[in-house]
């Protein structure tokens, strides 16, 4: 039997990514929502339309030591103006500071009794 080399597994589209981040920094991907979509009257929306700042909803691959809000397989929102683009492995990711999300939606959180919808 012969002992194949080290070599990094490459991280599942939506699993923990093998990098340390940094201080504050979160890494996320983004889910394939380009497309187009339905509002809630049923109207559908093309992907091409134009739309008004728009924010987006990624999960969480990894986190810094220094965050203290999200945790890994969290739902984040976030501002897409806001981000970093990186490639780790194949496989695309977006990069941001704690402070640059706008909401977190986990079961950990409890909504009862607030009225919000995550």
């Amino acid at each position: 039997m012969t002992a194949e080399p080290d070599s990094p597994a490459k991280p599942a589209k939506d699993g923990p990514v093998p990098i340390k981040l940094l201080h504050d920094r979160v890494l996320v991907r983004e889910g394939g929502d380009a497309g187009e979509r339905r509002s809630s009257g049923g109207i559908v929306i093309p992907a091409t339309a134009q739309v008004g700042r728009r924010l987006s909803w990624a999960k969480v691959v990894a986190v810094g030591p220094n965050v203290r809000s999200v945790e890994l397989g969290d739902k984040v929102l976030f501002e897409p103006e806001d981000r970093g683009n990186v490639e780790v492995q194949g496989i695309d990711y977006v990069l941001l500071r704690e402070r640059d999300l706008h909401a977190v939606a986990a079961s950990r959180h409890s909504t009862a009794g607030t009225g919000l919808y995550l």
